[in-house]
């Protein structure tokens, strides 16, 4: 994984660099061995199918662009959950193997390939924010419980859109459940009408 050193070499913004399907590749290639380590799994991904999740994705990218500078800084958690979308809609990345034990209330374990997903795309909205302008994304419990998975898991196959609003969610962030696929200026301060915006069951048997 890029260390802040790599990063800032770049002579352009991260948010721009992230436009290249080169540095797509690099930085995903990178976080899937920063995860395998992590979750001593191996992943096997589909170069073919990434390449068409960064054509799809930049295509969705641009199609609700801002122009107001003002409104750039809310368009990085929404381009994040972008990626998020298309990645889950795609899945380039398959696990192949797995540890010894296993403990599925662990999100990793669990489904590891939307682990991959989720911390990732985690990952490049953090350096954004915190590089090109100069924020904070802060960590969230939502992350680290299995019931939000369940429902993230459950409600994405059915939707891959609301993956944005998860994203958000993970990300300690409110999220717009109503429309997440159309980009408001003001997210990030939609007033929820409940504490948990989607119902949260187990996985499915």
């Amino acid at each position: 994984m890029m260390n802040a050193l790599e990063v800032t070499s770049y002579r352009q913004p991260i948010r721009k660099s992230a436009q290249r399907l080169r540095w797509f590749f690099r930085s995903f290639e990178e976080h899937v061995t920063r995860i395998e380590t992590e979750t001593r799994m191996s992943f096997a991904v589909d170069n073919k199918v990434l390449a068409a999740v960064f054509a799809r994705w930049l295509k969705l990218f641009n199609a609700q662009k801002p122009k107001a500078e003002a409104d750039k800084p809310a368009y990085v958690g929404f381009a994040a959950g972008l990626m998020l979308q298309t990645l889950i809609e795609k899945q380039p990345a398959r696990v192949m193997t797995r540890p010894a034990e296993i403990d599925r209330s662990e999100p990793a374990h669990y489904w590891p390939e939307g682990y991959l997903y989720v911390t990732y795309c985690l990952y490049v909205r953090s350096l954004v924010i915190e590089i090109d302008y100069q924020g904070e994304q802060g960590p969230d419990d939502a992350l680290a419980d299995i019931r939000a998975w369940w429902s993230f898991k459950e409600n994405t196959q059915e939707d891959p859109s609301l993956a944005i609003g998860f994203l958000d969610l993970f990300a300690g962030e409110e999220a717009d459940w109503t429309r997440p696929s159309f980009f408001r200026p003001d997210r990030g301060r939609v007033v929820l009408s409940g504490n948990v915006p989607l119902e949260i069951r187990g996985p499915a048997s």
